[in-house]
């Protein structure tokens, strides 16, 4: 009877990298330019192949044009997903602050987020979601200005006794 050395253990499972949802970058509005489904889709590939120029090709961009928009204003979200694509640490970017994001309210809410689904290390899709975070960010800000109207009309115009009318003034006998 042959004896035969035991199998190998399994392999570890690969660790799921978890890429977060972020805000797309704003850029100018091109059909051949960075659109923000563009934008969703190189970061997932980005996570599949785990390099930016053949990510950037899947996507019909160039390198240095990833690593340009990268490093423009409103860019954090974008930078932390391509960190978290790539498996390297990042800091926690707060999507709901325009002070981390560099991102106006009204921006966030308008363009919402975009979440990368990856299945078995491939892109599987990119959804959509509202950020209500800064729509309700927005409504407060909308509220303090109008609050503020109210108390300088209040200063210019002070509610006075003797110009208040009742009606009709009475009849004088």
């Amino acid at each position: 009877m042959k004896l035969y050395p035991p199998p190998p253990p399994p392999a570890p499972p690969k660790p799921r990298r978890r890429i977060p949802c972020f805000h797309p970058v704003p850029v100018a509005p091109r059909a051949d330019g960075w659109t923000h489904q563009r934008q969703a889709a190189f970061i997932g590939h980005l996570a599949q192949t785990r390099s930016v120029a053949k990510a950037a090709r899947m996507v019909s961009m160039g390198r240095e044009s990833a690593y340009r928009l990268r490093k423009r204003p409103g860019a954090a979200g974008f930078a932390a997903a391509w960190d978290a694509a790539l498996g390297k640490p990042h800091a926690a970017v707060d999507l709901a602050s325009a002070k981390s994001t560099g991102l106006d309210a009204v921006y966030r809410h308008r363009n919402g987020l975009l979440k990368v689904v990856m299945h078995d290390g491939k892109l599987a899709g990119i959804t959509w979601k509202p950020d209500a975070c800064a729509l309700l960010q927005h409504l407060a800000r909308l509220d303090r200005a109008c609050a503020q109207i109210d108390r300088e009309e209040r200063k210019s115009h002070p509610l006075k006794p003797e110009r208040v009318s009742h009606g009709p003034a009475p009849a004088e006998r």
